[in-house]
């Protein structure tokens, strides 16, 4: 791995499982209730946090899916943080075990959630999950007043879609970091009339700096890219795959970002479109070993 590549890479995405409580109309990885959690292993999943670390990649976000219905989790975490690495946590809060909390308090894990309007018939219309307003929101006002970094995203799903107002309230709630984007056509928001996804609906940063992992060990550059798979952990190491012509190729196919297109673009849409755990998320006096910029 050359240096050029280890400092471009600025955070991997890791999907824990495809399964999740909500079917949201835009989602960009067609989880659901109904989806497995893959076939990636618990001492799989550890080693590709280890192969990280020795990347010199900085952050890693758990993500799926639903990252809290995964059963290891907490490890996971706990995990990353020995490696010295900075953990976010992507979640639909609609129900987080009590124990959890106490994982997403350690010095070095913020959160990040989506979040679509602050009327529950617009929010659930969304998420196709009754109920998922009130859970959502309860679940953001717990993680604000734990002192848990705390981003949320808003998507534009539907037309006249209340994103004013709901940043609004989202501020009302105590949380500061908001970003707004489009729906990209990927997923279960894609095009019928294509069979293979646009290169044009991603931002340009997967493959540059961002890197994904799903459920089954696929590798891509983010999970808005899933359609690019460079390899598979289970047959090679993640530093012989970013090594790889092919993960050269890949870089050249997707467009370069736009200059509109800052590092927190795309938020929940494209969750590797923000750098997973910006220093400006942290409680001050960070663990040490977690320091530096992303």
């Amino acid at each position: 791995m050359t240096t050029a590549t280890r400092t471009a890479i600025q955070s991997v995405e890791l999907e824990i499982t495809g399964t999740c409580q909500l079917r949201c109309t835009h989602c960009c990885t067609e989880s659901g209730p109904k989806a497995s959690h893959g076939d990636m292993t618990r001492e799989d999943w550890q080693r590709v946090i280890t192969d990280i670390a020795e990347l010199g990649i900085p952050a890693v976000q758990f993500i799926g899916g639903e990252p809290t219905l995964a059963p290891y989790l907490p490890e996971y975490i706990d995990h990353a943080l020995a490696a010295g690495l900075k953990v976010e946590v992507y979640s639909n809060l609609t129900h987080i075990r009590p124990g959890l909390w106490s994982a997403f308090q350690r010095p070095g894990v913020c959160l990040a959630t989506s979040y679509y309007s602050d009327r529950a018939e617009e929010h659930e219309q969304i998420t196709n999950g009754p109920g998922s307003y009130q859970r959502t929101r309860g679940n953001i006002s717990e993680a604000v007043s734990r002192g848990i970094p705390l981003r949320v995203g808003i998507v534009e799903v539907l037309e006249g879609q209340r994103v004013d107002q709901t940043q609004a309230e989202l501020r009302q709630l105590g949380v500061s970091a908001i970003k707004v984007d489009h729906m990209r056509k990927v997923g279960r928001a894609a095009d019928s009339a294509t069979s293979i996804p646009s290169t044009s609906e991603l931002c340009g940063n997967c493959f540059r700096r961002r890197v994904s992992v799903d459920p089954n060990g696929a590798v891509s550059g983010c999970i808005l890219s899933r359609f690019l798979v460079a390899g598979n952990v289970h047959e090679q190491p993640l530093a012989a795959i970013l090594h790889s012509d092919r993960w050269q190729d890949l870089i050249k196919a997707v467009p370069a970002p736009r200059s509109a297109c800052g590092p927190d673009d795309s938020s929940d849409c494209d969750p590797a479109g923000t750098e997973a755990c910006d220093p400006a998320y942290f409680a001050p006096d960070p663990t040490p070993s977690l320091g530096g910029t992303a």
